[in-house]
């Protein structure tokens, strides 16, 4: 791999690829689009820069991983966070041991330069001073500007990247000029059971068959009832309920507790209990509250003057029967 290239005069050591080797298993159709959207069908056609949408841990960079591998091109992932500033994204200046300045591409750069892929993992976290430096790259220009090192770095033709996005409350609003460039969305979902358990069999061949099957259904009962545990914390469940039944052969656990335990230690005491925890989400969130009308400030509920009062069959708003 070439370390280093020179750009205006200005060399730029290049970051390492990610060796991560994910495997997609199930939900075919996503991989498929986004594959599609790096297709490029004229001369003048330009691939798209789509961003991925789903809860935390349902294998959005994973999917990406897949889909750089599918296309046979090196990947890096650049974990977005929320005190990312452009030169991180770009080229960060440092002091090398011989006093002089050396400019680092960042994994961003480096896959410009190198035509590969680009995951912009959890870019809703990111802010919109970082976000501006990508415009460029994200339209028909294909550049980026780096004001540290004073140099325009065009992408390379085969340059793919996609975005990822988590669903959740700690992040930032992305702004719409921004997310005009980044089309389309392709949304993940839970995968099936027989996909979930082909996932923990995956990354836990070893896996003992009655706690894999707990923990199957474990998730999709939580799926079912919109709770936000993850494949991932599947997979943390049952290999941290692994280590416990291996940790004391002398006095060993049964299955049952060393999986109950392993549940409570990695999600919390209320996910031995997922239909109860359901219940709280859904009522914190206002779903056993009636919504409130304009006459609730001013009437009881059971006051007759009540606008939505119920009145008996032929009675007025009045309290009259009607003739």
């Amino acid at each position: 791999m070439v370390e280093h290239v020179e750009i205006g005069g200005v060399r730029l050591h290049l970051s390492s690829p990610d060796p991560s080797r994910g495997e997609w298993i199930g939900q075919g159709e996503v991989l498929r689009q986004l594959l599609a959207c790096w297709l490029t069908v004229d001369e003048q056609d330009l691939p798209l820069a789509p961003r991925l949408t789903g809860a935390p841990g349902i294998g959005k960079t994973t999917l990406a991983m897949a889909a750089a591998r599918s296309r046979e091109q090196d990947l890096y992932v650049y974990q977005c966070t929320s005190d990312t500033r452009p030169e991180d994204l770009l080229v960060t200046p440092v002091l090398a041991e011989s006093g002089t300045i050396q400019y680092h591409a960042s994994p961003l750069v480096t896959a410009m330069l190198t035509g590969s892929v680009c995951v912009l993992d959890e870019g809703n976290r990111m802010n919109e001073k970082s976000w501006a430096s990508l415009a460029p790259l994200l339209d028909h220009r294909r550049y980026v500007e780096s004001i540290v090192a004073g140099i325009t770095i065009a992408a390379d033709p085969e340059f793919r990247c996609v975005v990822t996005m988590n669903e959740d409350e700690s992040t930032f609003e992305v702004p719409d000029y921004i997310l005009s460039r980044l089309q389309p969305t392709l949304a993940l979902e839970h995968p099936a059971r027989e996909d979930e358990r082909a996932i923990l069999e995956y990354h836990l061949p070893f896996a003992d068959v009655e706690m894999l099957n707990l923990t199957v259904e474990f998730l999709q009962q939580a799926h079912e009832l919109k709770l936000d545990f993850s494949t991932r914390d599947g997979i943390n469940v049952l290999r941290y309920a692994i280590k416990r039944l291996a940790s004391d052969p002398e006095h060993p656990l049964s299955r049952d507790q060393a999986w109950a335990e392993s549940v409570i230690a990695c999600l919390g005491d209320d996910a031995l209990d997922l239909q109860s925890l359901a219940a709280r989400k859904q009522q914190s969130l206002g779903g056993n509250i009636v919504p409130l009308g304009l006459g609730d400030f001013f009437f009881t509920g059971d006051d007759p003057l009540h606008p939505d009062a119920d009145h008996e069959d032929g009675e007025t708003d009045e309290g009259e029967l009607e003739p």
